[in-house]
């Protein structure tokens, strides 16, 4: 079993915060004007998306080095519809061109292989629980 860390903090003078995961750093914030946003950095719904697209591009990396096929080149989008009150994420389009440096490579099986395997994706799908602790 594997875990990973990230931690959130406040930025001060602003009402966004910097998440910090190793060496790595994101800024959060809501659009201007939301809830004292200053649009600073993504939203919640944007990294949810970037979460989906960014594993993504990560496993079709990894199933294409254990099948030999070097990648030209990714292009991914990550549509992400919310519905309801609460607002809830109600579907995810994930739309994906690869090009192989070997035009005879099989695209279809690489994209099979990493969509069966994308870690982000596929735990969203099963519906991970999340636990929050504190606040009280």
């Amino acid at each position: 079993m594997a875990e990973m860390s990230v931690t959130f903090r406040s930025i001060p003078g602003t009402q966004a915060a910097i998440g910090v995961a190793g060496t790595h750093t994101v800024v959060v914030d809501r659009p201007p004007g939301k809830a004292g946003g200053l649009g600073l950095g993504f939203n919640g719904g944007q990294l949810l998306a970037m979460a989906i697209g960014g594993c993504f591009c990560n496993d079709l990396h990894y199933v294409a080095a254990e099948m030999g096929i070097e990648i030209a080149s990714v292009d991914v989008e990550v549509t992400a519809v919310f519905d309801g009150e609460p607002l809830l994420v109600s579907a995810v389009t994930v739309d994906v061109k690869v090009t192989p440096a070997d035009p005879g490579a099989d695209v279809a099986g690489l994209v099979a292989r990493a969509r069966a395997t994308s870690t982000v994706s596929n735990s969203i799908a099963r519906g991970v629980p999340v636990a929050f602790h504190g606040g009280d």
